[in-house]
């Protein structure tokens, strides 16, 4: 079953933005990256979308 996360539909902070972007650029994985904000990858893939960003494709 897959994780549930308590913060459904909650707007991202910039402290949360702000980490994203330090750990996208340091190469982590999409999975890591999620774990690390509590986020859903789907969250964290769409968020790094909309911000330019490119999450490495690690598996």
């Amino acid at each position: 079953m897959a994780e549930k996360f308590e913060r459904h539909r909650q707007p991202w902070t910039a402290a949360e933005i702000q980490k994203l972007h330090t750990l996208a650029k340091k190469g982590m994985a999409l999975k890591a990256i999620a774990k690390a904000l509590t986020r859903s990858e789907e969250s964290v893939k769409d968020r790094a979308k909309n911000d330019g960003l490119s999450i490495a494709k690690l598996r």
